[in-house]
């Protein structure tokens, strides 16, 4: 025979059962969306080498929102100067990523003799505003001076910018990492 008590007791460990999920639920979904990074901005962001181990793989263009917010201003001044400056056809230097991304494909398959860029590193590149982001790690000896001006080539690029390493297990590394993307740069590029 239930009782009222036993039916009320019942209720009650339901409701604290009920908010103990929806608490928890929203504390994850509100952890998991401030931490979230995403490619806000669509920048062309891919790998073209494997050829070192252990490389750690760049953060690249991901932004948590905060970030996004925080950089807008800036992001939208940059894009534009070009065109106002008279140094771009587009309206905005973003508008040339992925034209550029297409063609620094063909580059690199062009300059691979010279320079044995697939051999000798494990590099990612980042598309933003007509500048390529060139991250990750590169042998001892490579060339990366010859690589770099080489890329530079690429039509409507602006600037390329050198955040590799040698040492892919050094304290401090010249670019952001998927891994730990909060801990301090070395003397990045950029």
């Amino acid at each position: 025979m239930v009782t009222r008590f036993m039916r009320a007791r019942a209720s009650t460990l339901e409701s604290v059962a009920l908010c103990l999920c929806l608490s928890l639920a929203f504390a994850l979904s509100a952890a998991h969306g401030e931490e979230q990074r995403i490619n806000r901005g669509h920048d062309p962001f891919f790998q073209i080498s494997k050829a070192i181990e252990g490389c750690p793989v760049p953060l690249g263009p991901l932004e948590t929102e905060q970030e996004w917010l925080a950089d807008s201003h800036y992001r939208i001044e940059r894009g534009n100067s070009c065109w106002i400056e008279g140094r771009c056809r587009l309206s905005n230097a973003y508008l040339y990523d992925k034209e550029i991304a297409e063609a620094v494909q063909r580059r690199l398959a062009i300059i691979n003799a010279a320079t044995q860029w697939r051999e000798r590193s494990t590099l990612w590149l980042t598309l933003q505003r007509r500048f390529i982001y060139v991250q990750g790690c590169i042998a001892p000896g490579f060339d990366k001076q010859t690589f770099l001006a080489e890329l530079a080539k690429t039509a409507d690029v602006e600037r390329v910018i050198d955040d590799t390493t040698t040492n892919p297990r050094a304290a401090q590394l010249p670019y952001k990492t998927r891994e730990d993307p909060d801990r301090p740069v070395l003397d990045p590029g950029n």
